[in-house]
């Protein structure tokens, strides 16, 4: 399921494609400065992550990039843990923009060295999960898991990284350890519109309609290996249903290991 292109993005054949591209990072640029500006200087994680969601809807409306929201009403007011697909590097501002202040992201461990971009996600209070080295990602889990027992919610993009080409990949059940641990549901959400408004071929933007929806929570029935692999095949399923892509690659049904990347 692909939304409409908005007006704009129709307007935008190949002569002023690269005057809107232009202008989409010029923007991007300015109000990612403001925004670190703002964090640097703003007291409390809430207060800091609110402007986060300000400026990141901000954005997105001024490219052009409107997001339609469905069934929000779906998030619990307490505890959880929200899994996405994961489509360009597009999705986290767009979560961050419609999710209320009080989730952290669960990122690749990679994005903390980035100048600014790493300093800007800190001081909203990601956690950074290492993927390659085995050691450290398992202390990094544990730490992951100590925040959701402490009753954070938190976002996961449990494949841990995307294709140019449309699909959903394997699961890691990291986060569904993390939900399991907690004791709290895990919100599949499906996002729309992100893989083409900034795709992963030539990473240039385009102005398009962007949809996020929210199903039906799904609650843990255990913490043994069995029932989180269990639970992060509900999602997965759930997730692929509403996403209308191709399934790239089926969870592994016989190895009912938690693994540590947590994705």
């Amino acid at each position: 399921m692909t939304p409409p292109k908005s007006r704009i993005g129709r307007l935008l054949s190949s002569p002023f494609r690269c005057v809107y591209a232009t202008y989409a990072i010029v923007l991007f640029l300015v109000l990612g400065l403001l925004a670190l500006g703002a964090l640097l200087l703003v007291p409390g994680l809430q207060r800091r992550r609110a402007v986060a969601r300000a400026i990141s809807g901000g954005f997105l409306q001024l490219a052009g990039m409107p997001v339609r929201v469905i069934s929000a009403d779906r998030i619990p007011a307490t505890q959880c843990v929200i899994v996405s697909n994961h489509a360009s590097y597009l999705d986290g501002p767009v979560f961050t923009a419609v999710l209320p202040p009080r989730f952290g992201f669960v990122i690749k461990r990679e994005m903390h060295g980035v100048p600014l971009a790493g300093l800007l996600l800190r001081k909203l209070g990601s956690e950074f999960v290492e993927r390659f080295n085995r050691n450290r990602g398992a202390a990094d889990t544990r730490r992951v898991l100590r925040n959701a027992t402490n009753g954070n919610s938190l976002v996961f993009f449990p494949e841990g990284t995307f294709t140019p080409e449309p699909g959903l990949l394997k699961f890691h059940t990291g986060a569904f350890v993390a939900a399991a641990r907690a004791g709290c549901p895990v919100v599949p959400a499906v996002v729309r519109g992100t893989r083409v408004a900034l795709s992963p071929k030539h990473g240039v933007p385009r102005a398009t309609r962007l949809e996020v929806e929210f199903l039906e929570p799904l609650m843990p029935t255990g913490t043994s290996g069995e029932a989180v692999a269990q639970l992060r095949d509900r999602v997965r399923e759930a997730i692929l249903l509403r996403l209308g892509e191709p399934d790239l690659t089926c969870s592994d049904d016989t190895d009912r290991r938690p693994d540590t990347a947590l994705g």
